[in-house]
């Protein structure tokens, strides 16, 4: 066989099913090859970042690695966002590209780009086959480094020649060196860590992106449960607790609860699980959580003390950790209602503030209560980057994993629209809306085209207000109201555009309309885009500034004595 058809056997041997990519002259073998293979479907996007985000959307929802394909040059490094975005989230995405031929690498050929260079530093590894013997093992080892461990991208080379190459003496396994990630953690921790919770006073857990990839949900709940403490998410973590759950704190950080923030602010011990600790959550470090000392489990033992020193390190995956746990304190009497945990859940019913906001322009509160109300629980909403996102993190409640999907580490605007097509191929028997800004939708809209001709069902929610949002919401809170290219005024007509596109679009500009506009988009058989027109300078708050104290968090629902902290 040649080397095209050992590339989709591969594939298919570890259950790949959706491809989402753009062809071209480097991978014309591959493609050729597909039409002899039905068993894998190709999703032809409209721009190959497009493909990236939508294979990054269905790894995060499916659990399984997200394949793209694109080809060399410009059409491999328009793949490089969306490759950033996924490692930055440690999402399992394999990406192929195509390469001029073996012996034009390193001649400036026509379309030739040093992928393997460019892709060093945002994925786990990279490859090049050189020999189209190797190219079965090297798909194996790709799905074993994406998936394993730490999930994170890897970038596959493809060189034409190797392609279409005449594969003689199939290799089957390459070694793979210094990859043994540490599963299980270390049982004298485990007993230290038991120790610590059972003796805290003011304990908080807090749940990272690393619950939803080890698929460990279950057993934070039922640590919490047994032990009645609060539990605080960060915004990759949003959906690995149910959130209307009483013990539920909500998201922490820049723009998070400010329950959760409060609790962070005031624990004497945080356990932290599959957290990286950005500058998002944390502010100022010297100012973090300096009451509380801390457990951090994470698969990476590099992210541990990397960013906030901790009181105790225990590396392994999430799952493993937490049921060690479990086991561990189970021995002892389940804990009934502290102090502590009573004041949380007061806290968190006073936080839970009424968003159901009148009055035109549509408050873009209103808008996520009329969304949260037809959202089902299994669901899935996507988001593209600004202040929608932040709306979402705040107000919309998930109770599922794997249900809400967003660019966190990344803040890669345009991510909406793609991640809710890759979104809906992996789940296509849930409703998948892609909540989304005019300035974030505007950057990928063209992926409308993807999901008509594909006929793939998503509903885009369009928070627009006529401004780069959250752009501008710091030039009004920090740079006293100067706006310096902020504004986009309310061009294009999106509605407009979906009709292009042969889909449906509504304006929205009144409160009433919204629920009956979601309400025929869900019946409608294929996408819509709701183009919904809101007050042009509106904040998101709570939050706090780039750098500083949670303490100093400003806006938002409850107080304390005159004052939260």
């Amino acid at each position: 066989m040649q080397g095209s058809e050992a590339i989709i056997k591969a594939l298919v041997a570890h259950g790949t099913k959706h491809v989402f990519g753009f062809p071209g002259g480097a991978v014309l073998p591959l493609y050729d090859e597909f039409l002899a293979h039905k068993e894998i479907e190709h999703i032809l996007v409209r721009h190959e970042q497009g493909a990236a985000h939508a294979a990054d959307a269905y790894a995060r929802v499916s659990g399984k690695a997200g394949i793209c394909i694109a080809t060399s040059g410009p059409g491999a490094t328009n793949l490089v966002t969306g490759i950033m975005t996924a490692f930055m989230d440690s999402s399992p995405v394999i990406a192929f590209a195509g390469q001029v031929p073996l012996s034009l690498i390193g001649n400036d050929a026509f379309q030739e780009s040093d992928m393997m260079g460019i892709t060093l530093p945002i994925t786990k590894h990279n490859y090049q086959i050189r020999d189209q013997n190797e190219i079965t093992a090297i798909i194996k080892n790709a799905f074993k480094v994406a998936l394993e461990g730490r999930p994170g991208p890897v970038y596959i080379d493809l060189p034409k020649d190797i392609q279409s190459a005449e594969v003689r003496k199939e290799v089957k396994e390459i070694e793979i060196r210094g990859f043994k990630p540490v599963t299980k953690g270390h049982p004298r921790q485990i007993k230290t860590a038991a120790e610590m919770i059972l003796n805290a006073e003011r304990p908080v857990l807090v749940g990272g992106g690393g619950v939803l990839l080890s698929n460990a949900s279950r057993e934070l709940q039922k640590l919490a449960g047994i032990l009645n403490i609060p539990v605080a998410t960060t915004f990759m973590g949003k959906s690995c607790f149910p959130e209307a759950h009483p013990l539920a704190l909500g998201v922490l950080g820049m723009h998070g609860r400010k329950v959760a923030n409060y609790a962070i602010s005031n624990a004497d011990l945080l356990v932290v699980v599959g957290c990286r600790f950005s500058d998002r959550i944390t502010g100022n470090i010297e100012t973090f959580a300096e009451k509380a000392k801390i457990i951090h489990i994470d698969i990476d033992s590099a992210e541990i003390g990397k960013n906030v020193p901790v009181e105790l390190p225990i590396v392994g995956d999430a799952k493993n950790v937490l049921q060690q746990l479990i086991e561990t304190v189970k021995k002892v009497a389940r804990k009934g209602e502290t102090a502590w945990s009573k004041k949380m859940r007061r806290f968190i019913k006073e936080c839970n503030c009424n968003i159901d906001v009148k009055g035109t322009p549509i408050d873009p509160r209103k808008l996520v209560f009329e969304l949260q109300k037809v959202l089902k629980e299994d669901d899935i909403v996507t988001t593209g980057v600004g202040q929608q996102q932040m709306f979402a993190a705040h107000f919309i409640k998930r109770t599922k994993p794997r249900t809400i999907v967003s660019s966190g580490g990344a803040g890669t605007m345009g991510f909406g629209l793609p991640a809710s097509i890759g979104a809906k191929v992996a789940k296509p028997e849930s409703e998948v809306f892609n909540f989304d800004g005019d300035g974030s939708f505007a950057m990928t809209q063209q992926e409308l085209a993807t999901a008509k001709v594909e006929g793939i069902k998503t509903i885009s929610v369009i928070m627009n207000n006529a401004y780069l949002g959250m752009v501008r919401q710091w030039a009004e809170l920090f740079f006293d109201r100067r706006y310096s290219e902020v504004y986009l005024s309310r061009v294009p007509d999106f509605a407009k555009i979906a009709e292009a596109h042969g889909l449906k679009g509504m304006h929205v500009e009144r409160p009433a309309e919204i629920g009956a506009a979601l309400r025929e988009a869900i019946k409608s058989d294929e996408a819509s885009v709701l183009d919904v027109i809101v007050k042009e300078e509106t904040n998101i708050l709570p939050m706090f500034p780039a750098g500083g104290n949670i303490a100093d968090m400003f806006g938002g629902c409850i107080k304390v004595k005159g004052k939260f902290f």
